[in-house]
């Protein structure tokens, strides 16, 4: 098993500023309070909503979470006595949350704002349904707050496999990717490759943004895919499902010669199929590239070509035994 952390970001966060300005339009989203509270953190992408609190459950509230007020919340709150709603929105601003959001473009209690200016708390209003408001905000967080790393190599998709060339410089990951683009297959990056966990043992992996669609080979400099290539040879992202990592032709490295046994090369805690690949002179990496992800394919479905000949190997074998062991009987009379 190989392991990398790479650059990772133990814990991302954003500051609420962040979430508006990116936000903004898409959502009509609309400050009525809380200015000086934007350097607030929203560190959890799973949005909240506080009725429980409203309630006296503040226990149940957590901190640096987006809270969504929709009609019960808003409705509820005017069904309390004055002392009591104003206790309760106070418990609701010193919680520590991240910011609230005002769903339907309903009118917010006036002590609600005032409250939310005092204790520097962003409250926002937005026209959108609280069901809707929360799967677009959700949606983007678990977007910005995953956790990431970045690593050096060449990312391609090949055959629908996302295949994450490492090795030291100058081995020739951009060259084998540009054979496989050359082949009709796609670049997602190049040299920088930012890779993000989404969801339990899933990781994605994208270029950075700023050298996008570029790759360095040498003694020509820097070319752009998309310009030479075309759209249909790039895109934007793809799940990772198989590590390669080239290495120098050495007589005396530990190299893989059957596949029974299998590698995996860990990044942020998620294991990924691993295979590290000889280069010399002569060998066709691009073709190596492609052989690699129809073989992961069929692994995938359930078909190991290295274990299957190892089952008729073995099993030929125990028919021969049986064969010379098996005892004569000779003729019956």
């Amino acid at each position: 098993m190989r392991d990398t952390d790479g650059d990772a970001k133990s814990m991302v966060t954003i500051p609420v500023r962040y979430f508006f300005e990116h936000n903004r339009e898409d959502l009509h989203l609309e400050v009525l309070a809380g200015k000086g509270g934007m350097d607030r953190q929203i560190r959890i992408a799973r949005i909240q909503k506080p009725g429980l609190a409203l309630a006296g459950y503040i226990d149940q509230l957590h901190r640096e979470r987006v809270q969504v007020l929709g009609q019960t919340e808003i409705s509820y709150l005017g069904t309390l006595d004055p002392q009591l709603a104003d206790r309760r929105i106070k418990e609701l601003c010193l919680a520590e949350v991240s910011c609230l959001i005002v769903a339907k473009g309903l009118a917010v209690p006036d002590r609600l704002v005032e409250l939310a200016e005092e204790h520097k708390v962003p409250l926002f209003r937005s026209p959108e349904i609280s069901s809707t408001l929360i799967r677009r905000v959700t949606t983007y967080l678990e977007e910005v707050l995953a956790p990431e790393t970045s690593l050096h190599g060449c990312f391609v998709d090949v055959y629908g496999v996302g295949i994450l060339l490492l090795g030291k410089s100058g081995i020739g990951k951009s060259e084998c990717a540009l054979g496989l683009i050359e082949r009709g297959h796609r670049l997602v990056g190049d040299d920088v490759i930012v890779i993000r966990r989404k969801g339990p043992g899933v990781l994605f992996g994208s270029g950075a943004e700023l050298i996008k669609h570029h790759m360095e080979i040498r003694g020509l400099g820097i070319i752009n895919i998309k310009d030479l290539y075309g759209v249909s040879s790039i895109r934007k992202t793809k799940k990772l499902e198989l590590v390669v990592e080239l290495v120098e032709w050495d007589q005396n490295i530990d190299v893989e010669r059957v596949g029974l046994e299998e590698h995996t090369y860990s990044i942020l805690g998620i294991e990924i199929p691993y295979l590290k690949i000889p280069v010399r002179p002569a060998r066709d990496l691009s073709l190596i590239m492609e052989v690699a992800a129809r073989n992961h394919l069929l692994k995938r479905m359930g078909y190991n070509a290295a274990q299957e000949l190892d089952r008729q190997f073995h099993s030929q074998l125990n028919e021969d035994k049986w064969e010379r062991e098996k005892p004569d009987l000779g003729s019956v009379e």
